[in-house]
């Protein structure tokens, strides 16, 4: 008998007997997630603490005139621009270099996997170790007789922290992308070949177009990282790094220590829904690339 020939009665006590199963997880998301979410819009709604009057938008408005909050978001953007499809792109080409028949395959596995082992703290260690003014890149470059630079406080420190995003990331990603090709259908390729298909066809027409859906995950959770590049660039640089690697984690951060709510309430709304609006177009855009193999 189907659950919707139940009498009501029956159907009814299924429906509560489901829920009390649920209900410690939706209690925990509740607790956790949604009446915090709550609070913050409602202190980015609200002139402060004391006296609760609402200001509607005044926050938001207010925010958007702040100079320190405009460059941190126009860092955090710029540099998700450049390292998120870099994460994308080069996990790709190191899944299919690895798929391919090449030497020291394993080897070449273990290097980029290596940094999934390393704490935060030692993988800091390593990038003051190689960018310090008198470190071992500057070391390098006297030897061709070029001048040392400063490479946290000059207008290269976002590249250096883009070095350290990839080479922290890329081999949780290459993995990711090496399962979706394993479980691209063998008869599809095979049928490829002897069709005389090219490698570029095959690639883009069969492999990308399976990989969508592992592209869409791995774009989601490159962007999430790089929103949360803050821990190594503030263990690098402080509260107030150059310029250019002044985050909204940064942002962020000061507000709360000023203990000005409203403006990091504000700020957190508008980041929050940056990233929904992101993830949305995301998968809009997955929906529309791999409508051909789905099912």
């Amino acid at each position: 008998m189907e659950k919707r020939d139940l009498p009501k009665g029956d159907r009814l006590r299924d429906f509560v007997r489901s829920l009390c199963f649920l209900s410690p997880s939706l209690i925990g998301v509740a607790v956790f997630f949604i009446v915090p979410f709550g609070v913050v819009v409602y202190y980015s709604l609200i002139d402060g603490v004391a006296s609760h009057s609402f200001v509607g938008l005044d926050n938001f408005i207010k925010l958007f005139h702040n100079s320190a909050f405009l460059t941190a978001a126009g860092n955090t953007l710029s540099f998700s621009a450049l390292a998120v499809p870099l994460a994308v792109v080069l996990a790709i080409v190191l899944a299919l270099l690895l798929e391919a028949r090449i030497p020291l395959k394993s080897q070449f596995r273990t290097f980029f996997l290596s940094p999934m082992m390393v704490p935060v703290a030692s993988v800091v260690l390593i990038w003051q170790v190689l960018f310090n003014y008198n470190g071992t890149i500057n070391e390098f470059l006297l030897l061709f007789g070029a001048d040392k630079i400063d490479w946290f406080q000059s207008e290269h420190s976002q590249i250096v922290v883009i070095i350290l995003f990839l080479w922290k990331n890329l081999g949780y990603n290459m993995i990711l992308f090496m399962a979706g090709l394993a479980n691209i259908p063998k008869e599809l390729l095979e049928v490829a070949d002897v069709e005389g298909a090219g490698e570029w066809y095959k690639f883009f027409e069969i492999k990308l177009r399976y990989l969508s859906p592992t592209v869409l995950f791995v774009t989601i959770l490159s962007l999430i990282n790089s929103f949360k590049v803050f821990r190594e660039v503030y263990l690098l640089t402080g509260d107030y790094p150059y310029e250019t690697l002044y985050m909204l984690q940064h942002f962020m951060n000061n507000t709360f220590k000023s203990l000005d709510y409203q403006k990091l309430s504000a700020a957190a709304v508008v980041m929050a829904i940056v990233m929904v609006v992101l993830i949305a177009l995301l998968f809009k855009a997955e929906d529309w690339f791999g409508k051909d193999v789905e099912g």
